[in-house]
């Protein structure tokens, strides 16, 4: 990646994390430890990875984005609107009773929006039926899936993962946001899931491991999962993030995983992000 996508990615993403931040402070509620951990990923998605267009939201020939791990919807908003799918003040809405914007994606209310999740487990496997339809339909548009590594405890994950090496999905791209808690702690305690790459790969996939905040790291991911289309099997990303990514005080603390900032944690967690954004523009 060249310096000056690598700081316009940078910058994108400290915009996405302000609006994680701004979200949840005005609903009062929201998830943003996981939404935070998964901003580099979604940045990376939507500004540079994935053949879209706002201004045709259905259009056919799309790639196809799930947000399994449902919610992380605060990331997955802002990426929208800073992408051009809604107005970005419709952010300070999430989760009032009228708004489209609720605690987790809705297909049916928000513009970009290509599956409803937050049921975990549920998302990938939707993700592997849309992977297989477009097969079906000879079309050669892409779906994405981001998981969250506490979902890989639920078994529907793993029936998912049978389904789409069997029907050898080589269009599908299975990124799993591994920052290592969950809403109870350390997902090694609660339920371990290690090692994921050997049972990614007993599973019949093709495995990389990755620095999921890096977007040199972020580029060699999808460039193995553009090399794997044609060899008929599902690509598997692991990303190896942090939770609260960018807020210091959030920053691998269980704690924020469905927690939001009152107002003077918010004051603080803004200055930091503007104090990052305004040192990455003078580089």
């Amino acid at each position: 990646m060249d310096a000056k996508t690598r700081k316009i990615m940078k910058l994108t993403a400290v915009d996405v994390r302000k609006g994680i931040m701004a979200s949840t402070h005005a609903a009062k509620s929201g998830h943003p430890g996981g939404s935070l951990s998964a901003a580099d990923v979604i940045t990376y998605l939507y500004f540079k990875e994935m053949r879209i267009d706002p201004e045709q939201p259905d259009w056919p020939e799309r790639d196809r984005f799930v947000l399994s791990k449902g919610h992380a919807a605060p990331a997955l908003y802002t990426a929208l609107a800073l992408r051009g799918y809604f107005p970005q003040e419709d952010l300070l809405t999430l989760r009032k009773i009228d708004s489209p914007l609720q605690g987790h994606p809705n297909m049916n209310t928000v513009k970009g929006v290509d599956m409803s999740t937050g049921s975990l487990g549920q998302g990938i496997s939707a993700a592997a039926g849309m992977a297989k339809g477009l097969q079906f339909l000879k079309k050669d548009a892409r779906v994405y899936v981001l998981c969250g590594d506490g979902e890989m405890e639920e078994g529907i994950v793993w029936e998912a993962v049978m389904f789409a090496a069997q029907y050898q999905l080589d269009n599908l791209c299975i990124i799993v946001d591994v920052n290592g808690l969950q809403i109870d702690g350390k997902t090694k305690d609660v339920m371990n899931t290690e090692p994921l790459d050997e049972k990614f790969r007993a599973f019949g996939c093709r495995v990389i491991s990755l620095n999921g905040h890096d977007f040199d790291d972020l580029e060699k991911g999808f460039t193995f999962f553009h090399e794997n289309i044609g060899q008929k099997k599902p690509s598997v990303l692991l990303l190896s993030t942090e939770k609260g990514r960018g807020v210091a005080y959030m920053e691998n603390e269980a704690g924020w995983h469905g927690k939001a900032p009152n107002d003077d944690q918010f004051r603080i967690a803004m200055a930091e992000l503007d104090a990052h954004r305004q040192a990455l523009e003078v580089l």
